[in-house]
């Protein structure tokens, strides 16, 4: 079974970069696929990734990332400017991000019409079993 927890872009914009980059790691480490409101700043996204490195164990392997966010050079101008404006106010809460446990998550693929997350194939999966022949 594979779990998602939706993080709204409220319940981390008080936080600091530090508290909001242990809260989503903690989170994956319980082996759920997190879907975020909006995105993590540049430097938030390194020390993620920095913080993983560091965690890497037998039972920790790591994560998958991906940032999916409007594309920009299909905005009319004024979308562009709304946008820019918006981002002012309440912060930046375009786009969503993913962050999945590799263990789970083998790769995330970001078309412009879709995602797709592609997940390891369990060692107990009936689909794959070899059948005996008769």
């Amino acid at each position: 079974m594979v779990t998602f927890q939706f993080i709204p872009f409220h319940d981390i914009e008080r936080l600091s970069s530090a508290k909001r980059v242990n809260k989503l790691l903690n989170i994956v480490k319980d082996n759920k696929i997190v879907i975020m409101e909006g995105r993590l700043k540049k430097q938030e996204e390194a020390d993620l990734i920095e913080i993983t490195m560091e965690e890497i164990s037998a039972k920790f392997k790591g994560i998958e990332l991906s940032v999916v966010y409007p594309d920009r050079n299909k905005q009319t101008n004024m979308q562009k400017m709304k946008g820019a404006f918006a981002n002012v106010l309440l912060g930046d809460r375009q786009g969503m991000t993913i962050i999945g446990p590799a263990s789970i998550v083998k790769k995330i693929e970001k078309n412009p019409d879709k995602i797709e997350l592609f997940t390891n194939d369990s060692k107990n999966s009936t689909r794959y079993r070899k059948r005996k022949r008769k």
